[in-house]
């Protein structure tokens, strides 16, 4: 898979997508990084520490999130997306779920678009993506006052096979697809556990899949810890990953899971 100026061997290794939240309420790390010079020596950080991709989000989508208007979070996004693009050759994801914000991240020289509805609640972000050929996160999520589980499992899968559908009808190919199976969202935190531990069918489906499981609750209710002594759950989660044949973990502590891919991924072709 390319994305990017950068080939991913998404078949044989997991990469590191590192978070950039440029908003002041995100869950874990909101305020730290909204202004340039604080999200430019966060970049750098990351990139020192091995990071394959810088998912760029604007807007907090964590529990209770305040919604914002499109011109905000493009005001956000943009110029950090141009400070990127103009002094690192790092491909960037942009967390978005809104067309107008993607159109404008695509144009400021983004890669990849992260949709946590993988394309459901914007009618236009397809046919965005597509116009522009770029790769795509399509992330579960669904309105389960609306539309509760019957097998979560089982439905998990339909609904990524809905999303798919909506990524190729407006024509974008199998190639620019990556998955997510949800974690964090619309789930209970034993949902989330079920789901962990059969993340490998997810791989049924045939796409690269992302996991992000980084500093969630279901660490946090797991481990009864806060928010900032996640890092050794998220760990976890992140081997499990490993393990189970996911191509892209999302986090925030980009030197700590990479070493524990690289540890684990030695152990597995041990036998190579």
């Amino acid at each position: 898979m390319r994305i990017g100026n950068k080939e991913f061997d998404v078949d044989n290794h997991t990469y590191v997508m590192g978070i950039l939240n440029v908003t002041p309420d995100s869950f874990s790390d909101g305020g730290k990084y909204n202004n340039l010079s604080a999200a430019q020596r966060h970049v750098e950080e990351m990139i020192k520490n091995g990071v394959d991709i810088i998912d760029v989000g604007g807007e907090s989508t964590r529990p209770g999130y305040t919604l914002i208007s499109d011109e905000d979070e493009i005001k956000r996004v943009v110029p950090v997306i141009e400070m990127i693009k103009k002094n690192y050759d790092t491909p960037i994801s942009v967390d978005t779920y809104k067309s107008n914000v993607a159109k404008a991240a695509l144009d400021a020289g983004a890669d990849l678009i992260n949709d946590i509805w993988g394309f459901k609640y914007d009618s236009h972000m397809a046919e965005t993506v597509a116009e522009y050929n770029a790769v795509c996160c399509l992330m579960h999520n669904r309105n389960i006052e609306k539309n509760p589980y019957n097998n979560i499992l089982d439905d998990i899968m339909q609904d990524m096979k809905g999303c798919i559908n909506i990524a190729k009808k407006a024509g974008i190919s199998d190639e620019k697809i990556i998955l997510d199976p949800g974690i964090g969202f619309a789930k209970t935190c034993d949902e989330n556990l079920l789901v962990m531990n059969n993340l490998e069918k997810m791989n049924d489906l045939g796409y690269p899949v992302l996991l992000g499981t980084s500093r969630k609750s279901m660490i946090g209710i797991t481990l009864d810890l806060p928010v900032d002594e996640r890092v050794e759950g998220t760990i976890a989660t992140t081997v499990i990953g490993v393990m189970k044949k996911m191509a892209f973990v999302r986090v925030h502590d980009v030197k700590a899971n990479l070493r524990a891919i690289k540890m684990t991924e030695a152990i597995i072709k041990s036998n190579n």
